[in-house]
């Protein structure tokens, strides 16, 4: 079955790094696009980059130029490196995945960003 596991979550001071990991099993990583999404507290889950199988990105306006997603097909882990951040990105991050009429979630990592 698929599955979808994330790590590297935790607290940091604003201006701080971290970068999450998503190890992914029960299908074909490699062919397939990714994403990594956030939920802030008491607000709605939003999207905040994609990868595609041949590793073209995107990325929401709210994190472009400090975060960059990117993917090990030989390891099916896909990534986030979150740089400068700010207590707005304070939030449950989840990686997914779209395959055939379902998307695929994780439990999620929690990364907290404040003094």
């Amino acid at each position: 079955q698929v599955q979808l596991v994330e790590s590297g979550g935790g607290l940091v001071q604003p201006g701080g790094s971290l970068r999450l990991s998503c190890l992914a099993s029960g299908f074909i990583f490699r062919g397939n696009t990714m994403a990594w999404h956030r939920q802030a507290p008491g607000k709605q889950r939003e999207w905040v980059a994609s990868i595609t199988s041949e590793a073209a990105t995107n990325y929401a306006g709210s994190v472009t130029g400090r975060f960059t997603v990117s993917r090990d097909n030989t390891n099916n882990t896909l990534y986030l490196q979150m740089n400068n951040l700010k207590p707005e990105d304070t939030a449950v991050y989840y990686c997914s995945v779209f395959l055939r009429t379902k998307t695929f979630w994780g439990e999620g990592t929690l990364v907290t960003v404040s003094s």
